[in-house]
Formats: structure tokens, sequence, C-alpha cells
């Protein structure tokens, strides 16, 4: 994984406001997960940066997993449109929209 799929992650959220995406990765052996929503991500699992050059997916990350959820995120009773997609799948997606 490199910083520009977390950076067409981000993008692909501003083309896409009404949608959250949480991403399940490994960084640096660590499970982490990270929402990206309207062009921005944060941890849910360790310290975000304020600096937003600074990517929450760094291009060590691994992901296992992407959810695409329904906006506004509700972590206590989220509306899945999809989960579990591969970055492979996801791929289309980004393609979709252009990013």
């Amino acid at each position: 994984m490199t910083d520009f799929m977390g950076r067409r992650l981000e993008q692909y959220t501003m083309k896409r406001p009404k949608e959250v995406l949480i991403v399940t990765a490994q960084i640096a052996g660590q499970d982490d997960q990270v929402t990206i929503f309207k062009g921005f991500s944060s941890s849910l699992m360790r310290p975000t940066s304020f600096d937003p050059d600074v990517p929450v997916l760094p291009a060590e990350a691994e992901i296992i997993t992407i959810d695409r959820v329904a906006s506004p995120y509700n972590p206590d009773a989220p509306h899945y449109l999809q989960q579990g997609l591969t970055i492979e799948t996801m791929e289309q997606l980004l393609s979709d929209v252009g990013v």
C-alpha cells in the first residue's frame, strides 16, 4: 500500500460525501481502524496528527478490509452499504468516481 491509496480513498469520500469509509489496516505490525469522511482521515485506535499532510494510512500500511457506511456515521448503529471490501474491489469504485 502507498500513501497514494490513502489519498485516493480521501478523494473518493469527497466525491461521495454521503459515505464514510472504515478501513481496517495493519500499520507497523499493529491493527488500526481508520475512518475517512469528506476527504479527511482519522484513526479510531491511535492518535491522529493535527497536520493533514501527515498520512493516517502511511505507505507501509496494509489494508485488510474496507467498509462503506452511510453518513452520518453512528458507531453504535452503523448503516453499512457494503462490508469487507478488498482493495481490489474498492479499485472499481475508485475508478467509477474518477480517482
